[in-house]
């Protein structure tokens, strides 16, 4: 709460002056609102930039690496080679079964044992490559070419969920600073600070200075303790001659 006196020779300057206070001062809170938005759009512009270029980044490198493993979703096709392996352990019981039934019924050198034989050892070799796949045994073969058995899927699997992760982190983060900045704008758009003026400047009907019977008091107060000096003063000399 700010109360202002204006003095003056003259009551209309007094009133003009007075005016000009009150719309400059209006004026400067108007410039502090309009500091003080441009302030908080700015930050919050730059938050949601970098929160974007964030956001742009991750999703980027996540299409990168479906490019480069040549996988939309590892999930999936980790699903697909589990069903591979549980129809070849399948495959593999079945032929043990039969391969046990033969060589109980048959004798021995018996040629269907030896194609028995064979085809259990390819679904074996098969079985531990799908295995190799999940990282669950020995790494994949240097050769083998990408997608055709020398896929690391714990590797795989590792990397796509740390992209899914950040992805994840980028968008948060990109629609946090996005609400920020609507807010921000919002705020902009209001004026927070006002200058209310409780009583507005008025013109004086009457001057209050100068004050002439206080000046009129004081100077007779003065020519009067001047008189008292002078005539004790005057007695003084006089008593000494």
């Amino acid at each position: 709460l700010i109360q202002l006196r204006v003095l003056a020779f003259d009551p209309d300057d007094a009133f003009r002056i007075a005016q000009a206070i009150v719309e400059e001062s209006t004026q400067m809170i108007n410039r502090l609102n309009e500091r003080s938005r441009e302030d908080a759009l700015r930050y919050a512009r730059a938050d949601l930039d970098a929160a974007a270029e964030r956001l742009k980044k991750a999703r980027q490198a996540l299409t990168e690496f479906r490019a480069r493993e040549q996988i939309v979703d590892p999930n999936a096709d980790i699903q697909s080679q589990v069903g591979l392996l549980g129809s070849l352990q399948q495959q593999l019981a079945n032929a043990l079964i039969e391969y046990d039934l033969l060589r109980t019924n048959t004798r021995e050198g018996d040629p269907r044992l030896r194609q028995l034989e064979q085809r259990i050892e390819v679904i074996r070799k098969r079985i531990e490559e799908e295995r190799r796949k999940f990282g669950s045994g020995e790494e994949a073969a240097p050769a083998a070419p990408a997608g055709a058995g020398g896929r690391d899927y714990a590797k795989v699997v590792s990397e796509y969920e740390g992209l899914l992760v950040e992805r994840e982190f980028a968008e948060k983060a990109y629609l946090s600073a996005l609400s920020a900045y609507e807010s921000a704008r919002s705020a902009a758009q209001r004026q927070t600070r006002y200058l209310a003026t409780f009583i507005g400047p008025t013109r004086p009907e009457t001057a209050e200075y100068p004050q002439r019977w206080l000046i009129t008091a004081l100077i007779g107060g003065f020519a009067f303790l001047t008189w008292v000096i002078v005539v004790l003063v005057g007695y003084s000399i006089r008593d000494r001659r």
